[in-house]
């Protein structure tokens, strides 16, 4: 009677029948009456007792079984989707599938160890990196020159320290315990917060240094300027504003004749007036110049009175990635690369590539010009013939022979055949229309054009409509062209011909 196998839940697994081994699983599963059990069940027990150890995984896994994986050393279990680490984070150049959320997994690829939120995202644990290092605020310890142990902050981006965070000030040893981060660039360490390759000149005995933590380095304020202490700079109150020096409104004076005078006027009009001069130079320097250049004068003469460039044709005004917003002036004299209307005497217009009314017709991006009507005298053409717009009994093809539709007929026109007169061809590109304003097609009735030919036909040979506008060269009443060119095609194909209608 054969063994029906369970899980531990219950679920059947398999059904194993008398004498035989099943292998759903990674065990033998021994059926009743087996010769040779034991071998069978001797292996089950080493294999479970190794946990199947070996570099790949057990190919016929059940949830909940486990597996020593040789090749990393790590104790797996499997879920019923993956393998898992059993302890520790998962170890993979890129995201392991079957990871829950609060899993760990670390990538060979950036080391760096990463969580798996509620939402499957894999979240950065750390360490932060930019570039081929580590960045991040580092807590550490070094030594003094005293050799005494000190607790400092280091900001560290790709490996590279920036500044310290200390709550003592100290001085660096030279030598540091191995594993101590690179600290080149600092020697004396403040207390506060000390910048990379500051100075340690000056900077113990200040007497703006009241004991508290500063920042020392480059700053948007500090004790000193320039070596001089802040307390000798002259300074004085403005409102709720303190600042370096305050002039009253009539201002100040700069040069040996004070003709240049900085002010205030009407109130809170900001004014500088050269009271000596007539003209007022503003200009720039170059650090490769040896003098500065004037790119503005500002002139009160009999003969000039205005804004005008430092030398003539020179300097630009506005650029292309500075622009002004808006220049007004009531002329503009030169010449100007661009404009948005053209002043036609009596009303300023702007360009069109359309047929637009009261605009001025420009060239489009294949250089032609579209307009309703064109008044004047052509003295050539750019296509080769005369049409003329008829009514067709149905749209044709070009190329296809025409003739006049008969009586009863809500049409003009309609294909020839050999026993009509030919009025003429379908025209593909007319160098002259007639009444093209009306409905139907434009048929060619001189020149020459493309026709529907079946048959072969030789340059020089006369070409007749034959049947449903396509034409030959059997002659028939409907005698349309002669042929310019030369084609040995049994099929239907078109044939330049000029027309003789």
């Amino acid at each position: 009677m054969a063994y029906v196998i369970n899980r531990f839940n219950g679920q059947q697994l398999v059904s194993v029948e008398d004498g035989t081994v099943d292998q759903t699983t990674d065990i033998k599963l021994v059926g009743k009456n087996y010769s040779g059990y034991g071998e069978a069940q001797n292996e089950n027990f080493i294999h479970m007792l190794e946990h199947f150890a070996g570099t790949s995984a057990p190919t016929k896994a059940l949830s909940g079984q486990v597996w020593f994986d040789s090749a990393t050393n790590k104790l797996k279990f499997y879920t019923g989707d993956a393998w898992k680490n059993a302890g520790g984070a998962e170890v993979n150049s890129t995201e392991p599938a079957g990871l829950n959320e609060g899993d760990l997994w670390y990538s060979t690829t950036s080391n760096q160890l990463f969580a798996k939120t509620s939402t499957g995202e894999f979240i950065l644990v750390g360490p932060q990196a930019a570039g081929d290092g580590s960045t991040q605020m580092l807590s550490t310890s070094v030594l003094d020159a005293g050799s005494v142990e000190r607790n400092i902050i280091v900001a560290l981006i790709n490996d590279n320290p920036q500044f310290i965070i200390s709550t003592v000030e100290f001085t660096l040893n030279t030598t540091q315990p191995a594993g101590t981060v690179n600290l080149t660039g600092f020697s004396l360490i403040k207390k506060g917060i000390t910048l990379l390759n500051t100075s340690t000149s000056g900077i113990t005995t200040d007497a703006g240094d009241t004991g508290e933590p500063v920042i020392w380095g480059t700053a948007s304020d500090a004790l000193r300027l320039g070596g001089v202490l802040a307390t000798d700079y002259l300074t004085s109150s403005s409102g709720a504003f303190t600042d370096v020096v305050t002039f009253v409104d009539a201002g100040l004076r700069v040069g040996n004749s004070n003709d240049l005078h900085i002010k205030i006027v009407d109130g809170n009009v900001g004014q500088i007036t050269n009271e000596v001069g007539d003209e007022i130079k503003l200009g720039t320097k170059l650090a490769s110049a040896g003098s500065a250049d004037v790119l503005l004068r500002l002139r009160n003469t009999t003969t000039d009175k205005g804004l005008f460039p430092g030398s003539d044709n020179v300097y630009t005004l506005g650029s292309s990635s500075l622009k002004f917003s808006n220049v007004v002036s009531t002329t503009f004299t030169g010449t100007a690369t661009q404009a948005t209307a053209l002043y036609t005497g009596s009303t300023y217009v702007q360009g069109r590539e359309t047929a637009t009314a009261s605009t001025v017709a420009v060239r489009d991006s294949s250089g032609s010009i579209t307009a309703v009507e064109f008044k004047g005298t052509a003295t050539k053409a750019r296509y080769a013939d005369l049409a003329e717009k008829y009514t067709t009994d149905k749209e044709y093809p070009v190329g296809t022979a025409m003739a006049v539709s008969n009586a009863s007929s809500d049409t003009e026109t309609r294909s020839a055949k050999s026993s009509d007169f030919c009025i003429g061809v379908i025209s593909e590109k007319p160098a002259y229309l007639m009444n093209s304003d009306i409905d139907g097609q434009a048929i060619a009735l001189k020149g020459r054009v493309p026709v529907r030919v079946k048959e072969p036909v030789s340059k020089g040979q006369a070409v007749y409509a034959w049947d449903d506008g396509v034409c030959t060269t059997t002659a028939t009443k409907a005698f349309v062209g002669i042929a310019l060119e030369t084609n040995e095609s049994a099929e239907e194909k078109l044939v330049e011909c000029v027309l003789k209608v």
